[in-house]
């Protein structure tokens, strides 16, 4: 302590201000230490444009596809997914079952038509002698479950779309099944609703030369049971065209 400072103590003038304009600089070592800046959110798939990612989709065998979809990050519904739902079944089939979306079960188990629904589903292709795996392909429109199961969002549809024209590219079957409006607009590319779409001609109701048939889906026939008779009749319908 300086001269000065004991006698200003003596004197009660104590504490000493500091100005802070002739302040010494703290050492480097006492200076707090840089913010850490948090890596960037992973970005959505990488810059492809919309027409060279569906070319590159178009081009991939069974097996690439299934990887593609299992790392696709092509909409914000890889953000929330548990797994990916491509597909299961006879990839060579007679009839392809395509659903909208997976739900809780599915985006558990990576299949799609579990649980209710695919007891349903199963239940309705057996009556009409057909069986999941066996001459039967089943797909969804979406390969990720949307949150709380909502509606899917038209930029998620247009996503996975690449994926599905290539899984009905592969399988080449004779029939496709829509269960569900999302599944049916999405074939048909139009905004009719589910009713419209069943009463749709032959000629109006075909995929490159595919036939589709339009029907309920198994979730809304467990909300709706009295319409199992028009899905009945949908499904001999759909027999009768590939008999």
């Amino acid at each position: 302590m300086t001269s000065r400072e004991v006698i200003l103590r003596e004197m009660g003038l104590t504490p000493i201000w500091v100005n802070r304009a002739r302040a010494v600089e703290a050492p480097s070592s006492e200076l707090p230490a840089p913010a850490v800046v948090a890596d960037p959110e992973p970005s959505l798939e990488p810059q492809q444009s919309a027409a060279d990612r569906e070319a590159a989709i178009a081009n991939l065998s069974w097996d690439e596809l299934i990887a593609s979809i299992a790392t696709c990050t092509a909409c914000k519904l890889c953000k929330t997914r548990t797994n990916t739902v491509p597909g299961v079944g006879d990839r060579s089939p007679s009839w392809m079952v395509i659903g909208e979306a997976p739900g809780e079960n599915e985006d558990k188990q990576g299949e799609p038509f579990v649980g209710k629904a695919g007891q349903l589903l199963d239940a309705l292709l057996a009556a009409v002698g057909k069986k999941r795996g066996d001459g039967v392909y089943i797909a969804n429109v979406i390969k990720c479950r949307p949150p709380g199961n909502r509606n899917p969002e038209p930029d998620e549809i247009a996503a996975c779309a690449p994926y599905l024209s290539r899984q009905i590219s592969l399988a080449q079957p004779k029939l496709l099944l829509a269960t569900g409006k999302f599944a049916a607009q999405t074939l048909l590319n139009c905004d009719d609703t589910v009713g419209a779409m069943r009463a749709l001609p032959e000629a109006d109701s075909q995929r490159d030369g595919v036939p589709i048939v339009v029907t309920f889906h198994p979730s809304y026939l467990l909300r709706s049971p009295l319409e199992k008779a028009k899905a009945w009749d949908d499904l001999v319908k759909a027999k009768a065209l590939v008999a």
